[in-house]
């Protein structure tokens, strides 16, 4: 029997919720429970979704980090309204999330940058994000460099790379059920 979601249950802060199905996921030990889609709109008005990870959860919202410089980044700078959605097939549920995001404080950023593996890190350093490279070789020649220039020191965060925090207007939790008579609730903000 598929679990059912009921307005009782869910309460009146979907911030809250979230966080139960989250720790759901956990304890379903599902794998990569924190890999969220992030749909933004470019300049011409046409989607485009990606994954990333939900790296933070606040009563404000949900934060990702990314290469500013990126896709992502120049149609965030563009247009705010961004949707995020989790999938969990295990559990039969998703949410579907709509709000407006913008960058979070440098210091977070850095503080977030440096609890990295190094080499994820260094690959932050030496990674053009979707831009178009003439060689993969490129990638691995600007890692070598970046590793010798920051041997002796600890490797900063790069000016391009940083934190978003999606602030919900809109959240909708859905569960699935027996058939494909899903349940479905909405919060919109005030």
């Amino acid at each position: 029997m598929l679990a059912e979601l009921d307005e009782n249950a869910v309460g009146n802060d979907p911030i809250t919720f979230f966080r139960k199905w989250f720790t759901d996921a956990e304890t379903a030990q599902i794998t990569a429970i924190n890999a969220m889609t992030v749909a933004t709109v470019d300049s011409n008005d046409h989607p485009h979704a990606r994954i990333v990870l939900l790296k933070g959860l606040d009563a404000e919202g949900f934060v990702f980090f990314t290469n500013y410089d990126s896709a992502k980044g120049r149609e965030i700078n563009a247009n705010p309204h961004v949707a995020l959605m989790f999938f969990w097939k295990e559990l039969e549920r998703q949410v579907r999330i709509e709000g407006v995001v913008g960058k979070i404080p440098e210091h977070d950023s850095d503080i977030y940058f440096q609890s990295r593996p190094i080499g994820s890190r260094l690959g932050a350093w030496a990674s053009p994000q979707s831009r178009e490279i003439a060689d993969r070789n490129l990638l691995d020649v600007n890692y070598a460099k970046y590793e010798a220039e920051f041997s002796d020191i600890d490797i900063p965060r790069p000016p391009h790379w940083g934190g978003y925090k999606v602030i919900p207007s809109r959240i909708e939790f859905w569960q699935g059920r027996t058939s494909r008579m899903h349940d479905r609730i909405l919060f919109t903000k005030k």
